[in-house]
């Protein structure tokens, strides 16, 4: 008997490939959309807490 092992390994590192390179956009404006709200809520932070040095 022969054993297909090696071919189902192979289709799924193919499947695996083509499934990251067509989720690529997608991870990528997740990461893009994730910087920024990280970098809005560093600026509010940053803002009260000047604020709270004033008062």
């Amino acid at each position: 008997m022969h054993s297909n092992r090696r071919a189902r390994t192979k289709d799924r590192a193919v499947l695996t490939r083509s499934w990251i390179v067509r989720r690529r956009s997608a991870v990528l404006s997740s990461a893009l959309r994730g910087a920024a709200y990280a970098t809005g809520a560093g600026i509010v932070g940053l803002g009260f807490v000047l604020l709270q040095q004033q008062i």
